[in-house]
């Protein structure tokens, strides 16, 4: 590759290194195939593609030729260290012609005999998706021509990257989204229940969950959880703060109590995550509710023959956004036999065209004391109806009996 190489024969040595496509390969063999052509096509004798994780601000060993061992020892880089680290944090092309300790902090290069190296930054929009470098065990002076090819595969394998990246993000959350919401509803004397979830169509998965389950002393907990933020991040950590709260459930009777130790928790373990969060516990029976509510919009409460309403209880401020508040509160509420509660995210109620107070007292026309199963089906056709969702929606309805079990 010593002559200058115009645009033309530049787009055809890229084709020639990125190959014909094999629909029967993944992400990872391919980029493996790709890295063997490139070596034999800049007659190079190592290559690889490092991934950047941006949460621990560092570029792993994904993919290699002529050097397996980087991703076969998981070898790992911090951006702004050494050599792809410092291509990493300046997103410009690093070409070195001294390969040691002194600027190389992965030392599995040098100790393979290499002279020389050309890394590039892999780039998609705006994001940072990894480091593409190859490297020679003979001296050698990469060309223009050499950082520009280099640079036009690197580009194309970002994007391909980023998209495959897209794809197992969504697939990650919806098989953790659907682990997490429960199957089936429990069987509880004295309440029928009821609950649906859709994903937003514009935002994707996110962090709403939902959750129901029973606690000693015949006493029912009901949970509705809005994680802020969509992806794979926010299913995580509504994952984690689901399973604690669930924990805390089991030591502590007061919903209030509950909702404080999983605020320390998120604080503590959480940094910069929040989630509003409504908890409450039916005693056994059945007569009320303890609710404490995180930021969470209140739950709507329809009884017998009367219009419903949004329950009187005051939020206090969401997990994970305050340290040493006051002491969260509980309220009490009544519900009559036949009464219904309907619980919810804020999904169903906001959309951009309208202000949440308008889509809030529209639900609680929809809602009344009716089968739970039945009174779900008519509040996503009056919400929801034939649009899809712009948000995550979650909603759960519980009726008291009118006449309890055994009654």
């Amino acid at each position: 590759m010593s002559r200058s190489l115009d645009a033309q024969d530049r787009l055809q040595l890229l084709e020639t290194i990125i190959g014909a496509p094999a629909g029967h390969l993944g992400l990872t063999e391919v980029l493996t195939e790709t890295l063997h052509r490139l070596r034999e096509v800049m007659a190079v004798d190592t290559a690889t593609v490092l991934r950047y994780q941006a949460g621990g601000q560092q570029l792993v060993a994904a993919a290699a030729a002529g050097i397996e061992e980087e991703v076969h020892q998981g070898v790992r880089v911090p951006v702004g260290s050494g050599f792809a680290g410092r291509v990493a944090l300046e997103r410009q092309p690093v070409a070195l012609d001294q390969v040691d300790e002194t600027t190389v902090v992965n030392a599995l290069l040098w100790e393979r005999g290499l002279h020389a190296m050309l890394g590039v930054p892999m780039v998609a929009g705006d994001d940072l998706v990894g480091v593409l470098h190859v490297g020679s065990v003979t001296p050698r002076r990469f060309s223009e021509a050499d950082v520009s090819t280099l640079q036009l595969l690197a580009d194309r394998l970002a994007m391909a990257i980023q998209v495959e990246a897209l794809e197992e993000n969504r697939s990650a959350t919806m098989a953790l989204q659907r682990s997490l919401l429960p199957n089936r509803l429990p069987d509880v004397s004295g309440l029928s229940l009821a609950a649906r979830y859709v994903p937003g169509a514009e935002s994707g998965l996110g962090g709403d969950w939902y959750d129901l389950f029973l606690l000693p002393g015949d006493r029912l907990g009901v949970v509705m959880g809005d994680v802020s933020g969509h992806g794979l991040e926010a299913a995580v950590i509504m994952g984690r703060l689901r399973s604690a709260l669930r924990a805390y459930a089991l030591d502590c009777e007061s919903p209030a109590e509950v909702l404080g130790k999983l605020d320390r928790k998120a604080n503590h373990f959480e940094h910069g995550a929040m989630a509003t969060v409504a908890y409450g516990v039916i005693g056994p029976s059945r007569e009320s509710i303890t609710l404490s509510l995180a930021g969470h919009l209140p739950p709507v409460l329809a009884r017998p023959g009367q219009g419903a309403g949004l329950v009187d209880v005051q939020p206090d401020p969401p997990i994970g956004l305050t340290i040493g508040i006051p002491e969260r509160r509980a309220t009490v509420l009544e519900l009559p036999p036949g009464a219904v509660l309907a619980f919810y995210t804020d999904g169903l109620v906001e959309r951009r065209d309208r202000p949440v107070d308008t889509g809030m007292a529209e639900l609680t026309k929809a809602v009344h004391a009716e089968d739970p199963e039945r009174l779900c089906a008519r509040v996503m056709a009056t919400m929801i109806g034939n649009r899809p969702a712009q948000d995550d929606v979650a909603l759960v309805t519980i009726r008291r009996e009118a006449v309890p079990a055994g009654g």
